[in-house]
C-alpha cells in the first residue's frame, strides 16, 4: 500500500513532534508505505517539515492555494481559512499528492499537527 500523507503544523513545529503526528495518524499502517508528503506551499521553509522528510527520505510536494481550492472538498479548517485563506490544508493536499478522491484516515490533530492520508492512485498516461 502507498500513501499520501497531507501534514499541516504551526509555524515552528519541530520534526519530532511532527513524526509523532504521523506515527499516531498511520495507526497500524506501516511507516514505510508513506510514498509522499505533502503541504501547502507556505510551509516551503518550514524547517521541522523539511528536517522529517528528509531523516525519512520522504519526497515532500507544496500545493498553491489555488489547487488546494480546485482539490475535492473534505471540510473547512477555520484556523486554515483564517491564516491561509484556504478551507484545510492536511487532507486537501494528501488527495492532491494520492490523485484520490476518498481518505482513508481523514484529519488526525496531535500537538497542533494535522495529518491526513489518502492511498496513492497512479496517474493514468492522460495525466488523470
Amino acid at each position: 500500500m502507498r500513501l499520501a500523507v497531507g501534514i499541516g503544523c504551526r509555524r515552528d513545529t519541530n520534526a519530532d513532534t511532527i513524526e509523532h503526528a504521523v506515527r499516531v495518524a498511520l495507526g497500524r499502517r506501516e511507516f514505510g508505505d508513506i510514498a509522499i508528503v505533502a503541504s501547502i506551499d507556505a510551509k516551503r521553509n518550514e524547517a521541522g517539515l523539511l528536517a522529517f522528510c528528509a531523516r525519512h527520505g520522504l519526497p515532500l510536494r507544496f500545493y498553491s492555494a489555488d489547487e488546494i481550492a480546485h482539490a475535492p472538498h473534505t471540510g473547512i479548517s477555520h484556523h486554515a481559512a483564517k491564516h491561509l485563506n484556504v478551507d484545510g490544508v492536511c487532507e486537501p493536499c494528501a488527495l492532491l499528492a494520492g490523485n484520490a478522491r476518498t481518505l482513508i484516515v481523514p484529519k488526525t490533530i496531535d500537538c497542533g499537527v494535522t495529518v491526513a492520508i489518502a492511498m496513492v492512485h497512479e496517474r493514468g498516461a492522460n495525466g488523470t
